[in-house]
């Protein structure tokens, strides 16, 4: 299967794979989250050159994920900000976070970075619930079909 033919899958995995599916889609989005906008911002704290930058953000902005928006005249700088589709994306960085944390665990010298509650302090974990009854849903309990 092809790169581009993963947005005509009928799995919705490799529909979102086709516009989040590499690494640097990723570290921007995870950025975005961080509050980084401008294009100088990414590149300096993610260290990737500027021709991939330009193409994921473009990726993103095209896929509804990000808006470009002026932020200065003469000349015209732009900054990413994330929309209601990228906002919508946060459950899924965040649960990534959580396997990162457990199953490649920091080298002990840097602290790990850990998701608190703004309202308490406290770390919080997350898990992934099911709306209508507040289960965990766990690769036991539940399957895919059509």
């Amino acid at each position: 299967m092809r790169w581009q033919e993963l947005k005509d899958e009928a799995c919705p995995v490799a529909r979102a794979m086709s516009v989040i599916g590499d690494r640097w889609t990723l570290l921007v989005l995870r950025d975005c989250f961080r509050g980084v906008r401008r294009f100088e911002a990414f590149q300096e704290r993610l260290g990737i050159t500027r021709h991939v930058l330009a193409d994921r953000l473009r990726k993103l902005v095209d896929a509804g994920v990000l808006s470009r928006e002026p932020y200065q005249d003469g000349p015209v700088r732009y900054e990413y900000r994330l929309t209601e589709t990228g906002r919508a994306f946060h459950p899924v960085l965040v649960t990534l976070m959580a396997w990162g944390e457990k199953v490649v665990p920091c080298d002990g010298e840097t602290p790990p970075l850990r998701l608190v509650s703004r309202a308490t302090g406290e770390p919080v974990r997350p898990v992934v619930v099911d709306e209508a009854t507040g289960e965990p849903i766990t690769p036991s309990n539940v399957r895919a079909e059509r």
